[in-house]
């Protein structure tokens, strides 16, 4: 039986092309017509690669939380709560406004844009949000039982204030703000962190 013509484009640097097409643009805003032109392929072969729009999005996003979030990892591995919000921040502050990508967060930026009815968009925005909030809180409160953080924290406080950080920080990268400009904001945040008495 014979196989199928081999495929004439590289799937990797296919699928990283999508990624900054929906960065760029939100999935609403991402054309089917956008996403072949960067990928440089066509349509047929876009769906034999990837299957259709709500699929790539979905491998784009697996991407995207593996390689460009791989810094939210990094700090939930740190030693103390205080190394984990300074790796969150300080790491945030560097993915945001790497020239190498389009700037901002795409999980925000996907969540601002995605209408009523994109909603396995939506879906699986919120899943991988609720996913690292979930281990963050998951952290914070280990260092509280640990003696890491006043016993009066409160985690999910905590995260969120973490959360809302980051999540201002990567509009304020939409808007320009350099490394230095959101290093400055993480630092000052930082002020905020508990400290053990």
């Amino acid at each position: 039986m014979a196989l199928g013509r081999p495929r004439a484009f590289d799937i990797d640097t296919a699928l990283n092309r999508a990624l900054e097409v929906f960065w760029s643009k939100g999935f609403d805003g991402a054309s089917l017509t956008d996403l072949t032109e960067a990928m440089g392929i066509s349509r047929p072969s876009l769906y034999a690669a990837f299957g259709n729009k709500e699929d790539l999005f979905r491998k784009a996003l697996d991407r995207y939380k593996t390689e460009k979030m791989a810094y939210i990892n990094e700090a939930l591995a740190a030693p103390t709560a205080r190394t984990l919000a300074e790796r969150l921040l300080f790491g945030a502050a560097t993915m945001l406004t790497d020239p190498s990508h389009p700037v901002g967060c795409l999980s925000v930026k996907g969540a601002m844009t995605c209408k009523d009815d994109s909603l396995i968009a939506r879906e699986e925005l919120d899943q991988l949000r609720c996913s690292f909030e979930t281990a963050i809180i998951e952290r914070l409160t280990r260092a509280i039982a640990d003696g890491d953080l006043p016993p009066d924290s409160n985690p999910l406080v905590l995260q969120r204030f973490l959360g809302t950080v980051a999540m201002g920080m990567s509009l304020q990268a939409s808007q320009g703000a350099t490394a230095a400009d959101l290093m400055a904001v993480a630092r000052m945040a930082l002020t905020a962190w508990p400290a053990l008495r």
